[in-house]
């Protein structure tokens, strides 16, 4: 999804589209960003909850290095 917005974007940006087909890719655009947001806000409440389940858990910084 986010693929296809970033090219939705690009079409948009490049100012050759019809007014009609430049609608259409705004209405689909919105819909994916939607849809993004929506994911998002799912994900924020899972972690949210797993931190409420594990509060005795110690949190530790996330390091990419340590693997």
């Amino acid at each position: 999804a986010l693929g296809e917005l970033e090219q939705i974007v690009n079409r948009l940006e490049s100012g050759s589209l019809p007014l009609e087909e430049a609608l259409g890719e705004f209405e689909r655009g919105i819909q994916l960003a939607r849809q993004g947001q929506a994911k998002l806000q799912q994900a924020e409440q899972r972690v949210q909850i797993l931190l409420a389940d594990s509060e005795d858990a110690p949190l530790t910084p996330f390091t990419p290095d340590a693997e």
